[in-house]
Formats: C-alpha cells, sequence, structure tokens
C-alpha cells in the first residue's frame, strides 16, 4: 500500500520498504513473489538486491499495476508478470518451481485511494466501484442494489465490525427503492446523515467502504488461500513478509503463522502425546512503521509486518502437550 502515482513509483518508498527488505533477506539468486505489485515500490527494491541469476516474478488483479510490471520487464529479464490475485500463485508453473520469498502488501493501494473513478475513497466522488480489477466481477453499486438488507448488514458487520450495520443497511435499502446509489459521494453522505461524526475524526463511512470493499474483492479468503499457496511454493528457508492494514487481516496473518510455527493447544480428549512438525519458524513479532515514514506518509499508521520462514523436512519434532502425560519442564522445545 504505497502512495503517490505510477510516475511517482520510483521516487516514493512503499510502506515499510527496509523492514520489508530486511525481512525477506533478498539473496542475489533467488527467485522471489510479489503478490500486491502495486506500482512496483518494493519489487524495485528486490531488483536492486537481486544478481543477474535471480528472479522476481510480480502479480496483482489492477491493470494498471501490470501497465506498470510490463514496461518494467521490458527492461528487465529477470522481472515477469502475470495479472491475477496472488490467491493463485500455486496456479503459476514458475511460482511452484519454487520460491525464495513471497510478499504480500494486503489492501487498496494508495493509487487506487487517490483516483476517484475507481470508486474506493469517500472522500473523493466517483463511480461506486471498488473493483481492484474493474474488469471482472461485480461493482459495489450493483451488489448495494441487489443485496438483501440483511447481506448488508452481515458484511458491514463482519467485514467493517460497524455497530450500526443494521441500521446502515435498512437506509441503502431504503435509499434505493427511490434510486440506485451510483456515486461513492452519495453511500458516503447517506452514512453520514443517519451517524453524526461528533467529536471523532473519523469518517462515519470509513468501516462500511472498508467493508464492502473487502466483500467485492473476496480479500480474505484470497488472503486464506494466498497464504496455504505461498507456504506450499516456498523453498526451505525461503520466506513470506504480510503486511496487513486492518485487525482482519492481521488476525488471518497471526493465527496462520502460529499454526504452523508452534504446537496446538493441549487436548485433554487425547490418551498419548503426538508430535508436531513445525512449517514456519517466526522471524520477530509484528513490526510497525518508524515516526520518521509515519511523519512521510500517515496511511502507513495501521501498517503491520510480520515475517516468518519455512522451515526444512529436518525440522525438530515437538510434543505436543498432554494435561494427562506432561511433558518435563526441561523438556526441548523449539521456541
Amino acid at each position: 500500500m504505497s502512495g503517490g502515482g505510477a510516475d511517482a513509483a520510483s521516487a516514493h518508498l512503499p510502506v515499510m520498504f527496509a523492514e520489508v527488505m530486511d525481512g525477506l533477506a533478498v539473496k542475489q539468486d533467488g527467485t522471489y513473489l510479489d503478490g500486491t505489485f502495486g506500482r512496483g515500490g518494493h519489487a524495485r527494491g528486490i531488483l536492486q538486491r537481486l544478481g543477474a541469476k535471480g528472479r522476481l516474478l510480480a502479480m496483482d488483479k489492477d491493470p494498471d499495476a501490470i501497465a506498470v510490471a510490463t514496461r518494467m520487464a521490458d527492461g528487465d529479464a529477470r522481472l515477469q508478470w502475470r495479472r491475477g490475485s496472488f490467491a493463485g500463485l500455486a496456479d503459476w508453473e514458475v511460482a511452484v518451481e519454487g520460491l525464495d520469498g513471497v510478499l504480500l502488501d494486503l489492501g487498496v493501494s494508495s493509487p487506487q485511494l487517490d483516483v476517484a473513478e475507481r470508486g474506493f475513497s469517500f472522500a473523493k466522488d466517483g463511480p461506486l466501484d471498488m473493483r481492484m480489477d474493474p474488469e471482472s466481477g461485480e461493482s459495489a453499486a450493483d451488489w448495494l442494489q441487489r443485496a438483501s438488507e440483511k447481506d448488508i448488514a452481515d458484511v458491514l458487520w463482519h467485514y467493517g465490525e460497524e455497530r450500526q450495520s443494521r441500521r446502515i443497511a435498512r437506509a441503502i435499502v431504503a435509499r434505493r427503492a427511490e434510486a440506485p446509489l451510483q456515486r461513492t459521494a452519495q453511500l458516503a453522505e447517506l452514512i453520514a446523515s443517519i451517524l453524526p461524526r461528533g467529536a471523532s475524526k473519523t469518517h462515519p463511512a470509513t468501516r462500511s467502504f472498508q467493508a464492502i470493499r473487502i466483500h467485492i474483492n473476496r480479500e480474505l479468503s484470497d488472503l486464506e488461500s494466498g497464504l496455504d499457496a505461498a507456504l506450499a511454493c516456498l523453498k526451505p528457508q525461503g520466506r513470506m513478509a504480510v503486511i496487513s492494514f486492518h485487525s482482519l487481516e492481521d488476525r488471518i496473518v497471526k493465527q496462520f503463522m502460529l499454526r504452523h510455527a508452534k504446537a496446538p493447544p493441549a487436548n485433554r480428549r487425547m490418551p498419548v502425546e503426538i508430535a508436531f512438525t513445525p512449517s514456519l519458524a517466526l522471524i520477530g513479532g509484528a513490526q510497525k512503521a518508524g515516526e520518521a515514514e509515519l511523519a512521510a506518509n500517515p496511511r502507513a499508521r495501521s501498517a503491520v509486518l510480520r515475517v516468518a520462514e519455512k522451515l526444512g523436512p529436518d525440522a525438530p519434532l515437538s510434543p505436543i502437550p498432554n494435561p494427562q502425560s506432561p511433558i518435563p519442564a526441561d523438556a526441548e522445545r523449539r521456541p
């Protein structure tokens, strides 16, 4: 999620650039996949660290992002691109051959937010679209026109954690009976009219716009599929670095990494201990943007970076603790 437009991509570092480069620990002859190419900010950093035999695979749903990747690939044979969601990265033959690193920079990009015609921002009036791939799937306007009041409320609650989800859904259904909601400003003004801002600096439509965007783009289901695919394609000692921008994303990433790095809790119903083989090692904890970056790019304030390394087949086994058959306190465990 980097700021600036396509032409400014090389002049503006994307979110947590240094931390991502450190986390990926790029090898000169390695093969890396940037599943959210955007405008190529992180990709340029990876290419700068690759040697002549290194490779970078770029994926993105957005045709504007792919246009940037195409131009970059014309001048650099190490870069290959594919249009599509990172959820399908395991369908790309060159990725299945093995990756030394995978980067996922989740959510909507700054260029997408800044272009009113993409329909992502309540701050800029434009068509109510919100599709990361505007040539595929259903627009936000079309979905809001046909969805039931219950379905709209469920999306706002589950993906936006919006406490007034039912109230907003009711207002949307009532409004569309008069005329379809076709502009971002119309939806933002409708939500603001029933949810006074008060002393809050956050626009009343923030959570609703986030929720609708996540639903339209299947962001959370894509993330779950993409994490599984990334782990499957990583070589031993290969790393995955994931930047999330809200709690729903980060929870999925955190739980995925923990599930593959640490033994599950004890189960009293299990008669014997079961050996657990970790497939990931956590590299540090959750990282946040530093003060200097926040001062230059306020959008980085919600960014959380998590990094994990894939373990080889010789990773030590850790027994799953059983309350009825406790493990000695000095038993060896993997941190």
